[in-house]
């Protein structure tokens, strides 16, 4: 799938004060790393995450997609909220099941009546799926300025994961693996515009896009569905193995895609899943992981915005420059890889 006329137009972010530590974690596990004979230390060695942070209990999601937009729209001068034609509420986290967690922060932001808005949600490719469809309606000329919103909000889903370890008496080395993931998750909110290339006097433009998915790996990673009480469980290695192998079929699909090689690649960005996702993607893609960046040792895996907000936090360090190939390599629970390449 190619762009022709799209662009993203502007970027924000918003982050928690709060912060936990892996160390801290484990100190709040004591009881059952005691019981289980497990080395402190594991939780940071085996996924290179130091940190998380936590909003305070009882934020809503629909609050942090809002605060992520309204430091976009306060903060450049391209676009202001008369302009959005389209809002799309994308996180994995949202205020209830119905109505849409976009229609409260269509309110917030008090968006003209005429944009369309709903939730989408794909995983950890909420942003990212998002960003095809409002490409798409841009290049048929259906809108003009699309938002792009996600506020996750892992705290409840980090709690809870504790609490259920120390009460369930039945955790053993082996069952405790598939809790592991969720000790990594953190919180963050994210805001992107797209706009048309041709009424914008600067933006970073997209490419182009490819997809591919692997189905039958959907019981790998899987949430109760209940949006203030998450609780999940994960296979980590099979999901890890499953989905090293749908990234390189998909690299190469993306790559044919965009007319790219490797070495057109000036910089990339991958979910930020933790340390061994992150060594063995590069490795099975051929990626020079001196041109990427990632964010996941101090955030850990914020869900639908990692990838948006560790592409920002590049961007803010100056380690992108003007005209150069920038490859989003995005993964999610499913599963599903979709890819973006997009010129600076």
């Amino acid at each position: 799938m190619k762009f022709k006329n799209v662009s993203i137009s502007a970027m924000s972010y918003h982050l928690p004060e709060m912060k936990i530590s892996s160390e801290e974690i484990e100190e709040k596990l004591t009881p059952i790393y005691n019981k289980l004979k497990l080395p402190s230390g594991r939780l940071e060695l085996m996924t290179g995450i130091k940190e998380r942070r936590y909003w305070e209990k009882g934020t809503k999601p629909s609050d942090l997609s809002t605060e992520a937009a309204a430091n976009l729209f306060k903060d450049n001068n391209k676009l202001k909220e008369s302009d959005i034609d389209l809002l799309i509420h994308s996180s994995v986290c949202r205020d209830f099941l119905e109505p849409s967690t976009a229609s409260i922060i269509h309110n917030n932001l008090k968006l003209k009546n005429e944009t369309i808005f709903f939730d989408l949600s794909n995983a950890c490719l909420g942003v990212v799926s998002s960003i095809i469809v409002a490409a798409n309606m841009i290049e048929m000329g259906t809108i003009k300025h699309a938002l792009i919103v996600s506020g996750e909000n892992g705290g409840p889903l980090l709690f809870q994961t504790i609490e259920h370890l120390l009460n369930d008496d039945s955790i053993t080395r082996k069952n405790i693996k598939k809790h592991i993931a969720s000790l990594t998750i953190g919180s963050a909110a994210v805001a992107i515009t797209l706009s048309r290339t041709d009424l914008i006097s600067s933006g970073h433009k997209i490419i182009g896009s490819s997809s591919m998915s692997d189905t039958e790996a959907n019981i790998l990673c899987q949430g109760d569905g209940n949006t203030n009480s998450l609780m999940m469980e994960t296979d980590s290695e099979k999901l890890m193995e499953h989905g090293i192998t749908l990234a390189k079929k998909n690299w190469e699909k993306t790559k044919e895609e965009l007319s790219w090689g490797n070495n057109d690649v000036d910089f990339f960005i991958g979910h930020q899943v933790g340390i061994a996702h992150e060594t063995l993607t590069n490795e099975a893609l051929g990626l020079n992981s001196k041109k990427s960046f990632v964010t996941y040792p101090t955030l850990g895996n914020t869900g639908s915005a990692a990838l948006p907000i560790t592409l920002m936090q590049a961007d803010n360090k100056k380690l992108i420059q003007k005209n150069q190939k920038i490859a989003l390599l995005g993964i999610g629970s499913g599963l599903n890889s979709i890819m973006l390449g997009v010129e600076w």
